[in-house]
């Protein structure tokens, strides 16, 4: 080694070692998947390169320099589905499960809370929940609606009446600060209390203040049964005069009269849109709906909170009056004719009822179960403080005639789920492996690329989400990994506390979620702003 020019070449050739690999390193690199974008391309086996947050390559990756490398042969790689319409609530609910795992196993990294109304908690301001949450942390990505009942409430009480101009326009200023402390926009529930009571020039001067900001318009229709008809002339009109895509949330027809009448709703949505009305859907893949025992109720009845409600059930004239309203919807609503469709999910005055039905409850009693019976009975259930119901009152070819639709998103509906806790309405769990597994897989309804794009970048592009929602490069990296053959909702109406299988990974913001199957239990998810997205 007394050779100089060895010496040399020798130390040249460790350096090149050294420095000569210009290979780039990532984080997460998912290897062979095939990989649909969100954006009904045909699928393509490629690989992915993740550093921190972001996608940062798309295409075939020649480096093993990674910390965690996942060989997704056989397997789909998708966007993570981003709901559009969670309950995120009531709060202790939402602290308690931040960890968003009902939501997550099912592949949802992204979801917007705050639908049919319910907006944030009445004593936050949208600036001061958000905040909240992020202190807190979060499982998955969320963003909030401004809710009309919510602003309703807090400037009116449960006041039966028209809004005069000056709570008229305390409603607009608090839909216009909403918007500026990062609302996606504004909801309503017109079937609830007190929406119920506002008229459409009410809620077409909110949708202008959120339109001006951005913002979209969710609604939960005045009737989804009877005069849903009439409900969607009423949001047409909205979306027109206050210029806003306004989004038909949850779209069904509801109660027997109106079986097969899904034909009628698409089409004047399909109307509406030739000419140039901003509309748009979203669905959950059910047969059968969830709310409050208090839909059977008329909202009159309840105008003023639930010791008004007790005092009108007093006099006889006026229960016989009420009882006569929640037979009409027990047969032409949700009731479906039967009180076997009417299932209890909670019961806080009555757990053991908790799964059982209407039914159930007066055989329970020793009582006849009649129609007429079991409106009593709702009067009693409500009086005790009310209840969660699932309503088995649909029909599935509607439901398979608005999946279909090609402006129908797809969206849970569900309420943060753990087990053990009430008797939640499957879709908590089962939501978009349902739509995977039953509607693509086994009836062949819609294609892949379909199903995941209704639940992807056209969530995405509807909502405003621009940097989510497609396997593209600088995008922020929520991927869900599944296998076709064998993804699959488990929860049931009768058992709703199971999680999908045939999902064993699931990326939130670069960080793995979900395991090989095994939850992580990570707040790796962000508090979305409308006014910060870029």
């Amino acid at each position: 080694m007394n050779n100089p020019y060895l010496k040399l070449f020798l130390v040249l050739f460790v350096l090149c070692l050294i420095n000569c690999d210009k290979s780039p390193s990532y984080d997460l690199i998912i290897k062979n998947g095939l990989v649909y974008d969100g954006s009904q391309n045909p699928p393509v086996i490629t690989d992915l390169g993740i550093n921190g947050e972001k996608i940062t390559f798309v295409g075939k990756i020649n480096t093993e320099k990674a910390e965690r490398i996942i060989d997704a042969d056989g397997l789909v790689v998708s966007p993570g589905f981003i709901d559009t319409h969670a309950h995120l609530d009531p709060l202790d609910n939402l602290f308690n499960l931040a960890n968003a795992e009902s939501l997550i196993r099912q592949g949802v990294t992204t979801s917007i809370g705050g639908p049919d109304g319910r907006g944030v908690p009445l004593q936050y301001s949208v600036e001061q929940f958000l905040d909240t949450l992020e202190s807190v942390g979060v499982g998955m990505n969320m963003g909030f609606m401004a809710g009309h009942n919510k602003i309703r409430k807090k400037v009116m009480g449960l006041k039966n009446s028209f809004a005069n101009e000056e709570e008229l326009n305390q409603m607009v200023n608090m839909v216009d600060k909403a918007m500026d402390q990062g609302a996606f926009g504004l909801s309503t529930g017109l079937k609830y209390l007190p929406g119920n009571f506002a008229n459409s020039e009410e809620v077409i001067e909110l949708s202008k203040a959120a339109a001006k900001k951005g913002g979209v318009y969710s609604t939960h229709l005045r009737d989804e049964g009877l005069t849903i008809m009439d409900a969607i002339e009423e949001t047409i009109e909205i979306s027109k005069k206050a210029n806003i895509l306004v989004v038909l949330t949850h779209h069904k027809v509801i109660g027997k009269p109106m079986w097969g009448k899904s034909e009628m709703t698409l089409a004047r949505v399909d109307q509406a849109v030739k000419n140039n009305v901003k509309v748009m859907l979203d669905q959950y893949p059910y047969n059968a709906s969830h709310t409050g025992l208090s839909v059977l109720i008329p909202t009159w009845a309840r105008a003023g909170g639930q010791e008004a409600f007790i005092e009108r059930t007093k006099d006889p004239k006026t229960y016989e009056k009420i009882k006569s309203e929640i037979i009409f919807n027990i047969l032409n609503d949700r009731g479906g004719k039967d009180l076997r469709r009417i299932q209890f999910s909670k019961v806080t005055w009555r757990p053991e009822l908790e799964g059982k039905t209407l039914h159930d409850w007066l055989v329970l009693e020793g009582v006849t179960p009649s129609i007429e019976n079991g409106a009593d009975y709702v009067i009693k259930g409500q009086v005790n403080g009310g209840a969660g119901c699932i309503y088995h009152a649909m029909d599935e070819k509607d439901v398979e005639n608005i999946m279909q639709h090609p402006l129908t998103m797809i969206a849970s509906d569900g309420r943060l789920s753990a087990p053990g806790i009430g008797h939640p309405h499957p879709r908590a769990y089962g939501t978009f492996p349902r739509v995977l597994g039953h509607y693509v897989r086994n009836k062949q309804l819609l294609s892949l690329e379909e199903a995941i794009y209704k639940m992807t970048s056209l969530p995405a592009k509807t909502y405003g989400i621009t940097n989510r929602g497609k396997i593209e490069e600088g995008f922020m990296a929520d991927i869900v990994i599944f296998d076709p053959n064998t993804v699959e909702d488990k929860a049931t109406f009768v058992k709703p506390h199971q999680y999908p299988v045939g999902i064993p990974y699931v990326v939130l913001n670069g960080q793995l979620a979900v395991d090989e199957e095994k939850f992580m239990n990570i707040l790796a998810g962000k508090v979305l702003r409308k006014n910060e997205i870029q």
